[in-house]
């Protein structure tokens, strides 16, 4: 299980400050968390291989390698086409990454447990195109044009070159990752805490 310490960014996993570390301990080794599971997302390629580690806790993200124009990425769903998208990329997020990279490009927020994943895109060329919610145990498949005959791949951050042609198929991993939590702390209390919901902004 992984127990996250706040030292001064947002944090959404991170939802305990370093001045409540003692309080905490003390509640986990009186038994008194939650190991709660959540879970990861798997890339598969076909034609190229992946070099770094294929799961991903937060968001699988398509990108643009260059600053000179957009990329094209077909998006199946089970194999059934869901949209064409010309954009500055493609993010594939889970639960836990939605409060991350993909909600600073206006994706929505998914509460964990809810078995769902969204799909968001960067900068798309048009307004028409929005976020799109789906089940986490359906397989999302992309194939990507790009002008510069490449693209980059990015796992929580760590990012790989891919050349255009390559097939990507995003599915549900096969394994959870526990994050401890305080038993008296709900995820509605840490979206209130980090983004201020609720507080009086006249003040």
């Amino acid at each position: 299980p992984i127990l996250g310490i706040n030292t001064g960014r947002l944090g959404f996993l991170a939802d305990i400050s370093p001045d409540q570390m003692e309080e905490t301990f003390d509640e986990i080794y009186q038994g008194m968390y939650l190991a709660e599971p959540r879970r990861v997302l798997k890339l598969t390629c076909n034609g190229q291989v992946l070099k770094g580690y294929p799961y991903g806790l937060n968001e699988i993200a398509i990108l643009k390698r260059d600053s000179s124009s957009m990329i094209t990425i077909r998006a199946y769903i089970n194999g059934e086409l869901l949209n064409v998208y010309q954009a500055d990329g493609l993010i594939v997020a889970t639960p836990t990454g939605s409060t991350g990279y993909s909600l600073s490009v206006g994706g929505p927020i998914l509460v964990p447990q809810s078995g769902t994943i969204s799909l968001t895109p960067v900068a798309p060329h048009s307004l028409n195109v929005r976020p799109i919610v789906i089940r986490d145990e359906w397989e999302v498949t992309l194939e990507v044009e790009s002008r510069s005959h490449n693209f980059l791949i990015a796992i929580d951050g760590r990012s790989e070159t891919f050349r255009e042609g390559t097939r990507l198929t995003i599915r549900r991993g096969e394994y959870f990752i526990r994050i401890v939590k305080r038993c008296h702390h709900s995820f509605f209390n840490t979206l209130r805490e980090k983004m201020m919901w609720g507080a009086d902004s006249r003040n």
